[in-house]
């Protein structure tokens, strides 16, 4: 069966996309791949078995489930999976037997750990979250004493794989003085364990926004995310990577593209209404094209009357109420459109292209909001 739209994944966006990420580290630093929610849009399936074939062996997710789903995509026996999350006691004896690393933010789940990885003559491989001004997931300074007592009395069981935290809006200059104090924060904490003879295997703290913002706290591994598909994390650290560097050109290229095609043409006289409502009215006689695409698909209905997409190298207006499952478009300039073309929705037709950013702004979501909102249901396919 044909789906109304595919995406495609760019086998060279991604690799160009972590040669610039690598060349921002110490060859030392190892990358973690983040794809929770589904891959940012792009697919567990489609994107972990990519990423592998470019050297990526170490992959994040938020859930147990996508752990799953990771486990069940890759491809090599040494790829890495580490859960930042959620994950329910049930599941932990899963993630144990299967060597799938998880964050620890709070006793019941160490404990839990490490009572599930004696049953199962396991370690459980913990990565230790401090809460360092995120105020969301962690352990505060008050809880060391009692953590380091646990460690220490559950080395048998747990392999204290990692100590992290996670930086509260790296992406803004007015977050600056806060991402400071949590810097400040994770080097005492970590000073403080392992003045008490406790050493985790490596250290890891930054995200996207923070591996351009802070080199310094790039440690042993980087997550990143929203980077290696070719997105900057606002607009801020693209300006600050072009200042920082002098330079004008964009380094990264998007690394996914979204398209469908007409289901059919029709003709529209002057006066006549387009779609529900009386939102679009005809000012000529016009040629409009139904693509199979709406609401439901992940195209906003705020992008009702002000969408655009690329048939044929050029850029068409989306008219009238965007439906649950197709849209109109204005195809009066370029008659020669026809049901079967392609119409991309997001990606480069020609010299001209329909950013993630320029859609997101238009339907009021931010870039990783629309990513993630895209239908599993869609087909991925890597070119």
């Amino acid at each position: 069966m044909h789906s109304p739209s595919f995406i495609e994944l760019s086998t060279e966006a991604l690799k160009n996309n972590l040669e610039f990420i690598h060349s921002l580290l110490d060859d030392k630093v190892q990358i973690s791949s983040v794809v929770k929610g589904n891959a940012y849009g792009h697919g567990i399936d489609e994107f972990v078995p990519l990423a592998e074939s470019l050297g990526v062996n170490h992959f994040s997710v938020h859930s147990a489930d996508e752990a799953r789903q990771v486990l069940e995509a890759k491809r090599k026996d040494d790829t890495e999976i580490m859960i930042m999350g959620h994950i329910e006691d049930e599941d932990l004896s899963w993630a144990i037997s299967h060597g799938i690393a998880f964050f620890v933010f709070e006793y019941d789940r160490f404990l839990k750990a490490a009572e599930e990885a004696e049953q199962l003559g396991m370690k459980a491989r913990v990565h230790v979250e401090l809460e360092t001004g995120m105020n969301r997931t962690g352990f505060q300074l008050t809880d060391l004493d009692l953590l380091i007592s646990l460690i220490k009395g559950n080395h048998h069981h747990i392999a204290f794989e990692g100590l992290c935290t996670h930086f509260a809006g790296a992406e803004s200059v007015s977050n600056h003085a806060r991402v400071q104090e949590q810097a400040t924060r994770f080097n005492a904490m970590v000073d403080y364990i392992e003045s008490h003879g406790v050493k985790a295997k490596i250290r890891h703290t930054c995200c996207s926004a923070a591996t351009l913002r802070l080199p310094k706290m790039h440690f042993d591994m980087v997550r990143i995310g929203i980077l290696q598909y070719g997105f900057w994390p606002s607009k801020e650290t693209f300006i600050g990577y072009i200042l920082e560097n002098k330079t004008h050109g964009d380094p990264l290229v998007r690394a996914l593209s979204w398209r469908s095609r007409v289901m059919t043409t029709k003709r529209v006289k002057m006066g006549e209404f387009i779609g529900y409502g009386t939102t679009y009215l005809a000012q000529r006689d016009m040629k409009i094209a139904i693509v199979p695409i709406g609401y439901s698909h992940g195209f906003s209905r705020s992008l009702s009357n002000q969408g655009r997409v690329l048939i044929h190298g050029y850029r068409l207006p989306v008219i009238g109420m965007v439906n649950m499952n197709n849209m109109a478009v204005d195809i009066t300039e370029v008659p020669q459109v026809a049901k079967g073309d392609t119409v991309t929705l997001i990606g480069n037709d020609g010299a001209l292209e329909v950013s993630v950013a320029s859609f997101a702004e238009l339907s009021d979501q931010l870039n990783y909001e629309l990513l993630t909102r895209l239908p599993y249901s869609i087909p991925r396919k890597i070119i």
